[in-house]
């Protein structure tokens, strides 16, 4: 004598209930869908106030705009001025951030790098303000002495050339404060991915007789490289773009090669520091200056995207 059995499988929550499940993912799909239109907007929105506020000094004589020669030979130094900090502060925070976050996910004991994360991460809580004003009144002055070593011994070098500012307030600095202020989004976005890399790699290396460094050099930068690429990028963004620390801190002037003598500018600091009393053409041109920005953080951001998407697919650790 044989029994069947018979179950039924309960469907409901496979094929979803009405005005259940599905209702609640098309309720999700379309606000995501509108907050991703909404973001593109608004950016569309901006380059378009910026464009038609910005039209008038593109369309005025060269001898009106500043400086009497064109906007672009009013603008170029500060661009120059901008990619300089920018590229001082990525040279001093990237290899820093990499190896403070390689320090926390993968040799400081617990009790240590769970404070020393902390710490970090506070650092991207302090106002930029307060970057700018230890800059002016401390590191500046402290790095002096260092600016007239560089003058006297590597002064053959247009970079290092004296005399050194006795200030202080120059590009070198600008850039070890902007530095400092990067520092805690490469160092916090690097130890993400440093953690996520799989275990099971980390372990087969050492399996094989690799020592730490090696393994970290085989598995763990291989497979984070995109997200290390992702930090410098967002944090470059960041540097391109601060303003009152780089004001407070830079005693702007005329182009300079010399990273040890006042002089440079860069877009955001004229800005900040002409905007309440420009008017007319003047406030055309501080627009203009900001269309320059807003083009350079774009490419600078789709350029990235494309590094990323190039080599995600090729980690070593895949």
């Amino acid at each position: 004598m044989s029994t069947t059995v018979t179950t039924e499988q309960p469907t409901a929550l496979a094929q979803g209930s009405p005005g259940g499940g599905r209702a609640g993912d098309s309720v999700f799909a379309g606000l995501s869908l509108g907050a991703g239109i909404l973001i593109l907007a608004s950016l569309a929105a901006v380059a378009l106030f910026l464009f038609l506020e910005a039209l008038p000094t593109f369309q005025a004589p060269a001898e009106e705009i500043s400086g009497g020669a064109g906007f672009w030979s009013y603008i170029w130094p500060m661009i120059i001025g901008t990619v300089i900090a920018a590229v001082i502060a990525l040279v001093i925070a990237t290899p820093i951030g990499v190896l403070v976050a390689l320090y926390i996910s993968h040799y400081a004991p617990a009790r240590i790098a769970k404070p020393v994360g902390y710490v970090i991460d506070l650092l991207a809580a302090i106002p930029s303000v307060i970057y700018g004003a230890w800059g002016t009144t401390v590191l500046a002055g402290a790095l002096v002495p260092f600016y007239d070593w560089l003058a006297e011994n590597l002064g053959f070098i247009p970079l290092f050339a004296g005399p050194a500012s006795q200030t202080g307030k120059t590009m070198l600095t600008v850039g070890v404060v902007l530095a400092i202020m990067i520092l805690p989004i490469i160092t916090a976005m690097s130890r993400e991915i440093f953690v996520q890399t799989p275990k099971l790699h980390e372990e087969a290396a050492l399996a094989l007789g690799a020592t730490r460094w090696e393994m970290i050099r085989m598995t763990v930068l291989p497979f984070a490289r995109p997200g290390i690429i992702s930090s410098v990028m967002l944090a470059l963004g960041r540097a391109l773009g601060e303003t009152m620390a780089v004001a407070l801190v830079l005693s702007g002037g005329p182009l300079t090669a010399s990273l040890i003598q006042s002089g440079n500018q860069t877009i955001a600091a004229e800005i900040a520091l002409n905007f309440p009393e420009a008017y007319g053409l003047r406030l055309s041109e501080l627009i203009a200056a900001g269309l320059v920005l807003f083009l350079i953080t774009l490419v600078v951001n789709m350029a990235a995207r494309a590094i990323i998407a190039r080599y995600k697919e090729f980690s070593g650790a895949n």
